[in-house]
């Protein structure tokens, strides 16, 4: 199989840079590497022996990049592993991606389990992504597969005979908020979407690149209306995850972690269910947030 990543980025060259040495490391290297940027400011590519990296320029937006990076792809590739720029794979991750499609042609999708989500708390640095996933190695988890609603975008690798001409929805504009379930929840029609648990990795979680409080917490809201409006996205996943950010908003907000704009975020929450309520439901007003 032919096997290119893609890596969505934007104002974090640096933390790129580390990624892309480190996936020297794979014992599978990728086919192709392509990194999706606004500009190439984004971009900071080091000296590369193993694999292609080609940096890819369009309209800003993780929706908008990872559309640009399939649009490169095209039809050259049997599969295309989305990381984010801040996940850290572990040395076999893409050997195991291959094998779980290769001994599964059922599989649509497969996600990767993080051992360490930095998303959830202050974040991951480098440091202890590696001492995570040299833990990890020495104590490998047993492969369960388990089946998913849709994959968490910032591992996930899909066949693309099964893509067609499905892309991401781009009015889930900047940061996106559940456009990876969005669109890969839509591929269940075509294979199964599953979360096997040997293939690991860290997600470090870095803060800077994301969208202001206030915004991210109108996506909260608006964005899983949006989705089950649309019929990509059943009710019993989306209505309980907004109550929970809605909830954590609430009760957080009277003492913030200081990693999380809580009560920008609930601002954001009031003003969603407010347009909600009136029947205003579009992702793309946090642009003029």
């Amino acid at each position: 199989m032919r096997i290119v990543v893609a890596i969505p980025t934007l104002g974090r060259s640096e933390q790129l840079a580390l990624l892309l040495a480190h996936l020297e490391r794979q014992t599978r290297p990728p086919d192709e590497v392509v990194v999706s940027a606004p500009d190439a400011t984004h971009v900071e590519i080091p000296p590369i022996g193993r694999f292609r990296v080609v940096p890819v320029f369009g309209r800003k937006g993780l929706t908008a990049q990872r559309n640009t990076a399939l649009e490169h792809a095209g039809g050259r590739f049997d599969l295309i592993t989305f990381l984010d720029d801040d996940f850290v794979p572990a040395d076999d991750y893409l050997e195991r991606v291959e094998a779980g499609f290769a001994e599964h042609p059922d599989f649509a999708v497969i996600m990767g389990h993080a051992v360490i989500d930095g998303a959830r708390n202050a974040g991951v640095d480098w440091q202890e992504a590696t001492a995570a996933l040299a833990e990890a190695k020495a104590a490998p988890a047993a492969p369960e597969i388990a089946d998913h609603v849709g994959a968490y975008g910032c591992n996930m690798s899909i066949r693309t005979a099964c893509i067609g001409d499905l892309r991401f929805d781009e009015r889930l504009v900047l940061y996106g908020w559940q456009e990876d379930i969005d669109f890969t929840s839509q591929l269940r029609a075509r294979g199964r979407v599953v979360g096997i648990s040997s293939i690991v990795g860290v997600h470090l979680g870095l803060k800077a690149g994301r969208v202001s409080g206030v915004r991210f917490g109108y996506s909260q809201v608006v964005n899983p209306v949006y989705l089950i409006r649309k019929g990509t996205v059943p009710a019993s996943f989306a209505l309980p995850l907004m109550a929970r950010n809605i909830a954590a908003n609430i009760v957080r907000s009277l003492r913030p972690e200081p990693y999380v704009d809580r009560r920008g975020r609930l601002r954001g929450n009031l003003l969603a269910m407010a347009h909600v309520v009136t029947g205003r439901i579009e992702p793309e007003y946090i642009l003029r947030i």
